[in-house]
């Protein structure tokens, strides 16, 4: 019960290093899941929409990445952009920037399987009448993703939810560095291990708080969307 107290104390006394590992962990979240749905969500849809050789291999590929392990992730980025690598001259490792580009990589198969499998099982009537009146490929694309919004802010929900959650392939390429690439799950991890109970608990109170709210406000996107 003293480290539930302690933990209260730490959100309502808005202490110094738990605001800035809020706020790191919310820009990563944020970029990363814009970036994924944008690359993610078109092309889910066009494979969705199309019939092509090859997209049953492409299907299996996209879902094999859908499960591909945060650490093997963070590893292939790290070697892509650690000093030796192909792309270090950049000096991005053990920044934020590297963390959302991880993340791009682990959550854009996910967005793009998602959404080309509601594509593929809800949206064959409105792909035959659009093909019917002649529009190409990517109007199509655009009226599918316009038709199937609503259900389609679930997807965003599963993404934001895996970049928040996170753990990892963000310590791998940002090092959990405090005051700079640390964030919620890493500090989690780290507090709990150091033997800091209430430190992790604030911290653990907060992404339940963060979830709940992005979920109310979903829901009432969602509402509003169907009352339009």
């Amino acid at each position: 019960m003293d480290s539930f107290r302690q933990a209260f104390d730490l959100l309502f006394s808005l202490d110094r290093e738990l605001l800035q590992i809020l706020g790191v962990t919310m820009r990563m979240s944020f970029f990363s899941t814009a970036i994924s749905c944008l690359i993610g969500l078109p092309l889910g849809a066009l494979i969705g929409t199309k019939s092509f050789k090859g997209k049953s291999f492409l299907k299996k590929l996209i879902h094999t990445l859908m499960g591909l392990p945060p650490v093997v992730a963070g590893l292939f980025v790290y070697t892509l952009f650690t000093h030796y690598g192909p792309f270090g001259e950049l000096n991005l490792l053990f920044t934020v920037k590297i963390m959302v580009i991880a993340q791009v990589i682990l959550i854009t198969p996910i967005v793009m399987g998602l959404s080309s499998s509601f594509i593929e099982s809800t949206s064959k009537p409105i792909i035959e009448t659009a093909r019917g009146l002649g529009l190409n490929n990517l109007r199509i694309v655009g009226l599918c993703l316009s038709e199937g919004r609503t259900s389609l802010v679930s997807i965003v929900l599963t993404a934001f939810g895996r970049s928040i959650a996170e753990v990892g392939a963000v310590s791998i390429v940002g090092g959990n560095i405090q005051w700079k690439t640390r964030v919620m799950t890493t500090a989690i991890m780290l507090e709990t291990n150091k033997g800091k109970f209430s430190f992790a608990l604030a911290l653990g109170i907060v992404l339940l708080l963060i979830a709940f709210v992005v979920n109310a406000l979903a829901s009432f996107i969602v509402k509003e969307a169907k009352n339009d």
